[in-house]
């Protein structure tokens, strides 16, 4: 059984969506009718494939956009305050969801434990160790994006069969429709916030293949279903 773990097993898209409120009021000061947020996600959007996910992508993006939107005429104090948001965000403690310890021990009593989470290399292995979690599993894989293709990989890699294996991860788009496609199993979590990036249709997935959970706190009861 493999967990993702931005906002499955700790909170992260919170703090994304903290600093990008700051961001649309300080554009908003030199561009007051500034559409910020979609500004941004094109930006976003058109990054992935150079920077990829995470803070350090999502800080480039900000003063990209910020300059954009701008016209170049941001001051470089205000390009310094949005610098100053990335390196906070990074060094900020690790928050779990609750009920995350007791449902990995739990999960960890049927099942052997790995991490599948995808992003910066250097901030996902910080936020792992920040939470206190790493014990917990016997295997760490950090993707730079997360597919079908990404995740048969692992799973050849590591000598598991795709009906042996269970995915527990908020994002449909990167937790459960991959692993559902390869013939595995997905359990879904949703978190209050979601990246626009890891939407998609929920009738775009098969009616089978993955379960819906209100909280972690309920895999326990599922686990004895499967």
């Amino acid at each position: 059984m493999a967990f993702d773990g931005d906002d499955t097993l700790w909170h992260n898209e919170t703090r994304f969506n903290l600093t990008q409120s700051a961001l649309r009021d300080l554009i908003r000061r030199h561009v007051p009718d500034a559409d910020v947020d979609s500004e941004l996600a094109e930006v976003e959007k058109r990054n992935l494939g150079l920077y990829g996910y995470g803070v350090k992508a999502f800080t480039l993006s900000m003063l990209e956009t910020a300059i954009q939107v701008t016209k170049g005429r941001i001051p470089t104090a205000d390009l310094e305050v949005i610098l100053g948001w990335g390196k906070r965000m990074l060094g900020e403690p690790t928050e779990l969801l609750d009920g995350v310890e007791d449902a990995l021990r739990d999960a960890g009593s049927r099942y052997e434990l790995l991490l599948i989470t995808k992003g910066d290399l250097f901030d996902q292995e910080s936020k792992l160790a920040r939470s206190g979690l790493a014990d917990m599993f016997s295997g760490i894989e950090i993707l730079s994006e997360k597919n079908v293709e990404t995740y048969r990989a692992v799973l050849r890699r590591r000598g598991i069969d795709p009906n042996e294996f269970v995915m527990v991860g908020n994002s449909l788009r990167s937790d459960i429709a991959p692993v559902v496609a390869l013939g595995a199993r997905g359990v879904h979590v949703p978190y209050p916030l979601t990246w626009a990036h890891e939407q998609v249709p929920e009738d775009s997935l098969p009616r089978e293949g993955w379960h819906r959970l209100a909280s972690i706190t309920q895999l326990g009861a599922l686990l004895e279903t499967l």
